[in-house]
């Protein structure tokens, strides 16, 4: 990787999201040599991905250049790069572009959609994770309409102007929020010769509500304002398959649509190499101790999404959200030099400041510790936290005026197919294909 010997002890970070550039900025400035690994050259702000999907930002402005956060730091090197697996034996990392000798390694590779083994879905959903992805939905969504116009066939039309959003956590609930706004005022307009109206958001849950991490009074603040956007909410139902064209269910209810977007569910996205005795294979995290130790190894860490810190509280892990994930980067920062000076460690303890969710102008519900609150000022709230959460001032500014010129003209100029996402029409299919 042509990354220079030095006689410090060398960190390598895996991961470039929350957990990976807190752990960064904590080490500046201390006797280590630290390498940071991503597949990507930026670091994305995920809570926002959904605006890039329905048009209300660009990716750019969710997006933050990793050698720019790094920047100025001593020692400190990035590399762009996929790690293939992870040889904890000879202590190094193997790569596409090579191998990295460690001493201390850092696992915060976060976490991917989790299809829970079903291949049709996996190969015909769309997913939202990434920014090619959002890309990738954004432009299916236009491409939809534009299709929709040129059909004579009444059945064809209707699916593709329907969508289902299989999963009613944040992102869900968020992005159901923002279609059916998008429906409520740009779409009529910029597609005068379709009837908007017959455009169908349905969003699916497992449970028996939606936000169901969140508090009651929020779930239910949230349902209702979904409803009264137009979203059809449909509770106690599981997506048994997708082939393409019809989503069928474990009740026996069935959707046409050209677009089901898959939010039901995540897994930590982990590097080969670790033993099983290492990994909760159910959903592909990595077992770690108090101090955010990898079970079994003394050198190697993971934190953030990939991470399952089993405690009384939070038998399963911690939540995977940017919270727990920045609060572990940021102790894993302080203690690291504490272990290297032959120091004790301070044991993680998650401090839960609260959670919270957008369903659309105005429409916002916010759960912190000891109060909760949903309307306008949860919404002011929300655009707030957001906005001081992005990396870069310029980000922020970009944001905060696309947000303004959105909310005065209740419009989104972000609807370009800039990148076209090729899916075959239904008229293609055949049983073969499907």
């Amino acid at each position: 990787m042509n990354i220079p010997n030095s006689t410090k002890q060398r960190v390598v970070i895996i991961g470039g999201g929350f957990a990976g550039i807190t752990l960064a900025k904590q080490l500046n400035r201390q006797n280590l040599q630290v390498v940071l690994i991503d597949k990507h050259n930026y670091h994305t702000f995920q809570p926002l991905l959904y605006q890039v999907a329905t048009g209300g930002l660009e990716a750019g402005s969710i997006a933050y250049p990793l050698r720019k956060v790094i920047q100025g730091f001593p020692d400190f090197y990035f590399r762009l790069t996929t790690v293939k697996e992870i040889d904890t034996q000879n202590q190094k990392i193997i790569s596409e572009i090579g191998d990295l000798h460690y001493d201390y390694l850092v696992i915060a590779t976060g976490s991917k959609t989790n299809y829970f083994g079903n291949k049709e879905i996996e190969r015909n959903a769309m997913s939202m994770k990434t920014i090619p992805q959002s890309l990738n939905i954004r432009s299916l969504i236009l491409e939809n309409f534009e299709q929709a116009v040129l059909s004579n066939d009444t059945s064809e039309r209707n699916a593709l102007m329907n969508f289902v959003l299989v999963g009613a956590g944040p992102t869900g609930v968020e992005l159901a929020g923002a279609l059916a706004e998008m429906k409520r005022a740009i779409l009529q307009k910029d597609y005068p010769d379709l009837d908007i109206q017959k455009m169908q958001i349905h969003l699916i849950q497992s449970g028996d509500r939606v936000l169901n991490t969140m508090s009651e009074k929020s779930s239910a603040a949230s349902e209702a304002f979904l409803k009264s956007l137009g979203v059809n909410v449909w509770k106690n139902m599981r997506v048994q398959s997708y082939d393409g064209r019809t989503v069928t269910t474990n009740v026996g209810t069935q959707f046409e649509t050209a677009t089901v977007i898959w939010t039901a569910g995540v897994q930590g996205a982990c590097p080969a190499g670790l033993p099983a005795s290492s990994l909760v294979s159910q959903v592909n995290r990595i077992r770690v101790n108090a101090y955010n130790q990898v079970i079994g190894f003394e050198n190697i860490f993971a934190i953030g999404d990939i991470a399952s810190m089993e405690t009384p509280d939070f038998p399963q892990g911690h939540p995977m959200m940017a919270q727990p994930a920045m609060q572990q980067g940021a102790l894993l920062g302080k203690n690291l030099p504490k272990i290297l000076q032959g120091k004790m460690p301070e044991p993680f303890v998650y401090n839960d400041k609260g959670s919270m969710a957008t369903i659309g102008r105005n429409l916002a519900v916010v759960d912190l510790p000891k109060y909760h609150f949903n309307g306008f000022f949860a919404w002011v709230v929300w655009m707030l936290v957001h906005l001081f959460s992005l990396i870069g001032f310029k980000n922020k500014a970009v944001v905060f005026m696309n947000w303004v010129y959105n909310y005065i003209r209740f419009d989104r100029e972000g609807r370009l197919i800039v990148r076209p996402f090729k899916k075959k029409s239904f008229s293609t299919f055949t049983t073969d294909e499907l």
